[in-house]
């Protein structure tokens, strides 16, 4: 794998996935350059360029009855570009977590994980 198209916390992960964009979970509102949100628009759609774009990290946390949830704290311009295209899927790679109640993580605050 290129790790020059990774984040520190996916560069040893290989599985990239395309997953649902309602099943994503992204708790912190972005700030956005627009320019940065059409050029990657443009990238997107045309299909020689696509895959230079990079998954998104996702943290992937598996709930007490084992619900799946998906929370994205980066790549909110990639993000944004597959909202505005009304893509269904989105392109990622996941870290896992499997805990009950995940009380140190900036999710604490959502409801009981099942």
């Amino acid at each position: 794998m290129d790790n020059s198209r990774t984040s520190i916390h996916s560069s040893q992960i290989t599985e990239v996935h395309n997953v649902p964009m309602r099943v994503i979970t992204r708790p912190i509102p972005p700030v956005l350059d627009e320019e940065k949100v059409l050029s990657l628009m443009e990238t997107i759609q045309d299909p020689y360029r696509n895959p230079s774009v990079p998954p998104i990290d996702v943290m992937w946390v598996k709930g007490r009855e084992g619900g799946d949830y998906y929370y994205s704290f980066g790549g909110c311009h990639r993000y944004e570009a597959y909202k505005r295209l009304e893509a269904p899927t989105i392109t990622l790679q996941t870290c896992s977590l499997n805990c009950e109640r995940p009380q140190n993580l900036p999710w604490r605050f959502t409801p009981d994980l099942q």
